[in-house]
């Protein structure tokens, strides 16, 4: 038990540390912990608590973070992967933003962040990559991509209420 919170702890820390720019950066991260690394989830586990944690309100990691942590260690396991997920980001992010408000003019320090926002991209190109596989195994679920696509950028329909619809949509015609 001490061995798999010791796990969860370093698993989550680095991926909290390292997963700059949220959540989206971040997944893939987590699932190469949580899947290549460490084995708790199998990729379509992987998937569906992605699915589920995008449908609840929040961020996405320390959702993800929590469910893996209660599935590998119970309460105990939950409470280290959330801790280690957040803890290191707080303190990182309140000392990091400090340092970058006093030399955020810096020629080298806008190269910096200029840098690796082609990365984020390239990080969540790669999820739906490795995913895309996995959450359209049908027409029928392809067609809800391109709709809900369609609705959340061409016709301004809020995500939430988006993500509702597919759910009631899913629960009463895909089983």
């Amino acid at each position: 038990m001490l061995r798999a919170l010791f796990d969860l702890a370093i698993a989550c820390g680095r991926v909290g540390l390292l997963g700059y720019g949220g959540g989206p950066a971040s997944i893939p991260l987590m699932e190469v912990e949580a899947v290549d690394n460490y084995g708790w989830v199998t990729t379509e586990e992987f998937i569906n608590v992605l699915a589920m944690g995008n449908a609840l309100p929040g961020p996405i990691l320390p959702k993800m973070a929590g469910y893996i942590g209660f599935k590998v260690a119970g309460w105990a396991g939950a409470f280290v992967a959330l801790g280690a997920t957040i803890l290191p980001t707080f303190f990182a992010m309140v000392l990091l933003f400090n340092v970058y408000w006093q030399f955020r003019d810096l020629p080298h320090v806008q190269g910096m962040i200029k840098a690796v926002r082609p990365l984020v991209i390239v990080l969540l190109g790669l999820l739906i990559y490795d995913m895309w596989p996995k959450a359209i195994t049908s027409w029928q679920l392809a067609l809800i991509g391109i709709v809900g696509l369609g609705l959340i950028k061409f016709a301004n329909v809020h995500p939430a209420i988006v993500v509702v619809g597919t759910l009631v949509f899913g629960a009463f015609f895909l089983h």
